[in-house]
């Protein structure tokens, strides 16, 4: 069940054809870059791969085609639902399929106890023994918080290796380092706050902007991890123009159309999400340009 997840992890997008089906030549594309980009774990199946708007089928096509392309790198699959049986279903299919473990978001809606969401895991972690399981915490879209204490509770399972940590609190993911226990890992959540975080005692990030720029992305993830604080700052000042622009709306909403910038997939999301409005495009196209030194990034 050993799985490291240090580094720079990737929520992939689920690029889809103008039709607005799943479009694994795209996919398949978005991988290669961003093993190209010096990516170490792809993450598909997430918030940012429209996860909750996709069927059975075309979930096991995104695994495969992910695990086909990997090049060895760990594959680690979103499962999370807000029903408990529906979210061990497909963390059970995941491993099926050969995950290298299980991004497991928080139920949402449902706002659960903390002896509720322990029961919760409990259960994914029962019906994929071994497995190793992200927990995700990210109140902004779940209306619930994994505090500190309630996450000790979690380390208790074995196979809840990790916290994704989006509280958007660098207060909370300190208080998350300094209790971590020697045989877990902290994960950021969010691409601002990397630097900041790992400089607290975090192992990683699993990004959003590097779809885009993977490259750059895994630099100032790499600059942090090794104490380079100079450089770790560089790059995140150079990077935060388009950080801030990939969120103007709801993610993947203005990321879908940075793709499309790139070659890297058509500017299509799935309802209840609708297209990045024209203001968000131009500031991408000028935040693309800064991050990237002034020069688009070719696809790989």
């Amino acid at each position: 069940m050993t799985l490291d997840l240090s580094g720079l992890a990737v929520a992939l997008a689920t690029p889809f054809t103008p039709a607005g089906e799943v479009d694994l030549a795209a996919f398949r594309k978005l991988v290669r870059h961003l093993i190209g980009g010096g990516v170490d774990t792809l993450v598909p199946l997430g918030t940012t791969g429209e996860a909750s708007t996709l069927l059975d089928a075309e979930r096991d096509a995104i695994i495969t085609a992910c695990l086909e392309e990997s090049n060895g790198h760990a594959v680690v699959v979103g499962t999370g639902h807000n029903a408990t049986r529906q979210a061990a279903a497909m963390t059970r299919r995941a491993q099926e399929l050969g995950a290298s473990g299980a991004l497991v978001v928080t139920p949402y809606y449902n706002k659960p106890t903390p002896d509720g969401l322990v029961a919760h895991y409990a259960a994914i972690a029962e019906a994929a023994p071994g497995l190793p399981l992200i927990a995700y915490n990210v109140p902004g879209r779940t209306a619930l918080n994994v505090t500190p204490q309630v996450l000790a509770r979690l380390w208790e399972n074995p196979q809840v290796v990790a916290v994704k940590e989006s509280s958007g609190s660098l207060a909370q993911i300190a208080e998350v380092a300094r209790t971590l226990p020697k045989d877990k890992t902290l994960l950021s959540g969010d691409d601002n706050l990397a630097v900041a975080a790992i400089a607290v005692g975090a192992s990683g990030l699993v990004s959003v902007l590097g779809n885009v720029l993977p490259r750059e992305t895994a630099a100032m993830v790499a600059a942090a991890r090794r104490g380079d604080r100079a450089e770790a700052i560089r790059l995140h000042q150079q990077l935060l123009p388009l950080m801030d622009a990939l969120f103007l709306e709801s993610n993947p909403i203005p990321l879908k159309a940075t793709l499309k910038m790139l070659g890297l997939g058509e500017d299509v999301v799935r309802l209840p999400l609708t297209p990045a409005l024209a203001s968000t495009r131009t500031r991408l196209a000028e935040a693309l340009c800064l991050s990237a030194d002034g020069t688009l990034p070719g696809a790989k």
